[in-house]
């Protein structure tokens, strides 16, 4: 633990809240369909949905009338409109209609959170902190540039976490637990070289022994076939770009996990794998709608791949999470020095959320 400097008090990096003041993603493009969705963002309880134009947008998942969830209720047009008694909300938060209202009655003066929200790079990306912050600074989200490019195939799991987002992130930083994953292993004998860090990253470099080469048409077969792989040395970069991480192994994958903190015990996030088809120059003077036919073809070619990833690392990070609350005082004992970065970048985030 760490003692902050505006507290005095001892804080805890496994009950660390987040710093709102960056993006986070929330969810997929393709799960904000017709209807509404609500999710949760550390604690608070938010709608998105569409309107009538393909915009997506969210607010504060409550109805004021009742307290009931307007993730229950539906979309009329560019409104939401709450299932129990039929009030209707803009965009903007605004009250603008009641099915029952008298004529001698104006419209309730009520009005519930509005939260920044931008489509981008194939997730719906949500800005929960201070919104003069967020103008003053031009904040961006990180964006997956992957996404579109037809020189890469995505492959894309949910993470769905017992745990606090802190186990993950180190988990995801820590590149010595790759025996964990037995035929979904993708990297062995990994080195930690490097660490490059300042308030806003870790970057962590290894070199590592890679099963992959992605460099004929045929090595994708890889993925299906784990007797046809052969190692080889590649760096391992990993970043903790915070909220989010991002990961490089040699030239042909990339990797990104991209965060929404629930609560102190839940995590959730997409894990997005991207095969590089860099190496196949022929390919890319190929017309342009071959290439996308490509791109769409193979998507989620890595998909028993990735699952199986995190099926193994959630087990490991549920039960750190469970063993902390057995008994939070037990020590743990750390070895690699990113791991100690990434807590304390995690402490210096969540302060900077208190007491910007």
């Amino acid at each position: 633990m760490q003692v902050s400097p505006q507290t005095n008090q001892f804080v805890d990096v496994r009950t660390c809240g987040i710093n709102p003041n960056h993006w986070y993603v929330v969810a997929r493009s393709t799960e904000v369909r017709d209807e509404p969705i609500g999710v949760t963002l550390w604690h608070q309880a938010i709608v998105l949905y569409r309107d009538k134009t393909g915009k997506v947008h969210a607010l504060e998942d409550r109805c004021p009338h009742r307290q009931v969830k307007l993730s229950h209720g539906k979309v009329i047009g560019n409104e939401l409109e709450c299932a129990y008694h039929g009030w209707r909300f803009n965009w903007e938060g605004n009250c603008v209609a009641v099915p029952y209202l008298a004529s001698n009655q104006k419209l309730p003066n009520c009005k519930i959170r509005r939260y920044p929200v931008r489509e981008l790079d194939g997730f719906i990306w949500l800005f929960p902190g201070d919104l003069d912050k967020l103008d003053r600074n031009s904040i961006q989200p990180m964006g997956v540039p992957e996404w579109n490019h037809l020189n890469y195939i995505a492959t894309v799991s949910i993470i769905e976490c017992k745990g606090h987002y802190s186990f993950l992130i180190e988990n995801l930083m820590d590149m010595y637990h790759g025996h964990l994953h037995d035929d979904y292993q993708a990297w062995a004998s990994a080195v930690l070289k490097d660490l490059n860090i300042d308030n806003k990253r870790v970057n962590a470099y290894y070199e590592a022994q890679s099963y992959y080469k992605i460099d004929k048409i045929w090595s994708i077969s890889q993925l299906f076939f784990p007797a046809l792989r052969r190692l080889h040395p590649e760096p391992l970069d990993v970043s903790y770009v915070y909220p989010h991480w991002v990961s490089t192994l040699g030239k042909d994958f990339k990797i990104y996990c991209l965060f929404c903190p629930v609560n102190e015990t839940n995590t959730r996030a997409y894990l997005i794998h991207f095969t590089s088809l860099n190496a196949f120059w022929r390919l890319h003077k190929l017309p342009i709608w071959f290439r996308r036919f490509v791109k769409d073809s193979l998507f989620a070619s890595a998909q028993k791949l990735l699952d199986g990833l995190v099926r193994q690392d959630v087990e490991m990070i549920e039960q750190e999470q469970q063993a902390y609350l057995n008994d939070p005082r037990r020590r743990t004992y750390e070895l690699n020095p990113a791991i100690a970065s990434v807590q304390k970048l995690i402490r210096q985030q969540a302060a900077m959320g208190n007491y910007e």
